[in-house]
């Protein structure tokens, strides 16, 4: 099945908000649980200060706990790289640690200088990180569950299959976006409208910001900062699930 295709303005947007924006406009569709469809806290940027990533999910698996049973230690890279030319914009490298517990990095400074080469914009992983100083000197965005100083005898095992990651399933080509809060999924049949009515969002959480740096306390006023927001807000979800109504 073919990926969807978001413009390269909607993903410019979607870079320009934060994760937990982003989260929350989702919701307004009320297409999900809001429980669902996000990375739990076992998934951490391991440089929260870099800016936030979107991409299309690269998946794979990897073992580091024991020899593979034929080939090199990163004989599938190759592939794996290979493939990104199927994606309909930047990759996001995904991989499910199948050790558990993590028996030693997923990932280090040659891989990432790979895939950044082959244009991915970041990396995710169920397992550990290494070679923090120097992906972080790349500017390549990373999420690990911690660090391990030694590869193990890590291998990728299959690439481009459903994966499990943070509690969420992730599917090759699934749109990701991740920052310093975390990662969030964004379902592709909504992604340019979450792209493009951020803004709004935005603007009406500012409602009750400007408030607060008003100097107020007037407590009336809180309050009717409070209902406009949540009024606008309100109006907007409803908006864009008329918009999406049969």
């Amino acid at each position: 099945m073919p990926i969807p295709q978001l413009s390269a303005a909607d993903l410019n947007l979607l870079r320009q908000y934060d994760s937990p924006t982003i989260s929350n406009v989702i919701e307004l569709f009320e297409i999900q649980p809001r429980t669902a469809g996000y990375m739990d806290g076992r998934i951490r940027a391991c440089f929260p200060e870099m800016p936030p990533i979107v991409g299309y999910a690269a998946t794979a698996t990897m073992h580091c706990a024991f020899p593979r049973t034929q080939g090199a230690v990163y004989s599938s890279l190759d592939e794996q790289v290979s493939r990104f030319a199927d994606f309909p914009g930047p990759p996001i490298v995904v991989f499910q640690d199948l050790d558990d517990p993590p028996a030693a990095a997923t990932f280090g400074e040659i891989m990432c200088s790979t895939y950044q080469a082959f244009g991915a914009v970041g990396l995710i992983t169920s397992g550990a990180a290494r070679d923090l100083d120097q992906v972080r000197r790349l500017g390549f965005s990373v999420f690990s569950n911690g660090a391990i100083c030694s590869h193990g005898y890590s291998h990728i095992v299959s690439i481009q299959i459903p994966v499990r990651v943070g509690g969420i399933a992730v599917l090759p080509g699934d749109l990701l976006h991740g920052d310093a809060n975390g990662v969030t999924a964004i379902p592709h049949a909504i992604a340019s409208e979450v792209a493009q009515v951020a803004a709004e969002y935005v603007a009406a959480e500012a409602v009750i910001l400007d408030f607060t740096k008003s100097g107020s306390n007037d407590v009336k006023q809180f309050t009717a900062a409070r209902q406009e927001c949540f009024r606008q807000l309100a109006d907007l979800s409803k908006r864009v699930c008329l918009k999406r109504a049969p």
